[in-house]
């Protein structure tokens, strides 16, 4: 397997994937004319031509056979050009004592102070690639793409998880709350935001705290949490150094975790190394290894073995990067030790 960047002839099997994906995955709707749109902007941002407010940096993940079976993507930076909304969790407090009562209270507040953070988004693999070292390749490889690149992304990486709801795809915080104001289907509202029409939000929301003991017990029971389908991503960017610091997303309560850049484990302890070709050996950990390329940026994960300031990677490795013997390449452990 190998993660490389999209191009304008998988665009039929970027449909076929976002067909396959269920509600939740805004940034990835199964919209030909939108995902069109996207591609073009994705090639433009690997080529250097999109400022950070715009570049989206979209990776496939492709089989030896050539088959594109997964996605993921880096956004260079949100909320520059429209607006970028969450839901900061808050308390307040309400007290007398001459009554003797001291409540806290949970408070939403609309808020934009994500705005400006690179985002990881569109993470999807399709279900019957979903072994080995596939999902984990398909996430941590932008982790690398970000050391290697720096400049192009913000201090800040965040990673908005996709919130509860059920076999039907109903939210019960939808329901609760955005329904009345929104008058929709979760669904319907979750693909607007997907397709880019996010000025309805700004129109139609509240603008004033909202006291969570207004919602029902089954909306305040979800806020902050991720749907069941996606707690192994969840502990995946833990283990990488994310964290929750209570900010939700405003149709499902899926959390917003963030990480400072240059704390992610994948980018703080990735090398550059010089590539070597032969016998890993039984024992060789799994690497995550980039050829160190932006437009033409190919990444693997595969055993390797460290030594003396090269990385031993077999022959096959070699090629699915396109590399020779010699060649510099950026390499991490692909699991978080401790």
């Amino acid at each position: 397997m190998i993660v490389r960047p999209v191009r304008s002839a998988d665009l039929p099997a970027l449909i076929d994937l976002a067909r396959s994906t269920g509600a939740g995955l805004t940034t990835l709707p199964a919209n030909e004319q939108r995902l069109a749109h996207r591609v073009g902007w994705a090639e433009k941002a690997f080529r250097g031509e999109a400022e950070r407010a715009d570049a989206d940096y979209l990776f496939v993940l492709e089989d030896d056979a050539g088959k594109v079976v997964g996605i993921s993507a880096v956004a260079g930076a949100v909320g520059l050009r429209e607006p970028w909304y969450n839901y900061r969790v808050g308390l307040t407090v309400s007290a007398s004592q001459e009554l003797n009562i001291h409540r806290q209270v949970p408070t939403l507040f609309m808020a934009n102070d994500l705005t400006g953070n690179s985002e990881l988004c569109s993470l999807f693999l399709h279900a019957d690639h979903r072994t080995g070292l596939n999902g984990r390749l398909l996430s941590k490889a932008r982790f690398l793409f970000i050391a290697e690149f720096r400049e192009l992304f913000g201090d800040k990486v965040i990673a908005e998880m996709r919130g509860m709801s059920d076999d039907r795809g109903r939210s019960p915080f939808w329901e609760s709350l955005g329904r009345h104001f929104f008058k929709m289907e979760f669904s319907q509202a979750d693909y607007l935001t997907g397709v880019g029409n996010k000025a309805f939000i700004a129109e139609l929301m509240p603008k004033f705290p909202l006291y969570t003991c207004f919602l029902s017990e089954d909306a305040r029971a979800v806020i902050g949490r991720v749907h069941p389908d996606t707690e192994p991503a969840l502990a995946m960017l833990k283990a990488e150094g994310f964290s929750y610091q209570g900010y939700v997303d405003i149709f499902d309560a899926g959390p917003a975790i963030e990480a400072e850049a240059a704390k992610i484990r994948a980018v703080r302890d990735s090398q550059n190394l010089v590539l070597a070709i032969g016998t890993p050996g039984d024992d060789a950990e799994s690497f995550l290894v980039h050829n160190r390329k932006r437009q033409d940026c190919r990444i693997t994960a595969a055993p390797a073995r460290l030594a003396a300031g090269t990385l031993v990677v077999d022959p096959q490795t070699a090629r699915r990067l396109r590399l020779s013997a010699g060649d510099q390449v950026r390499a991490v452990p692909l699991a978080a030790h401790g």
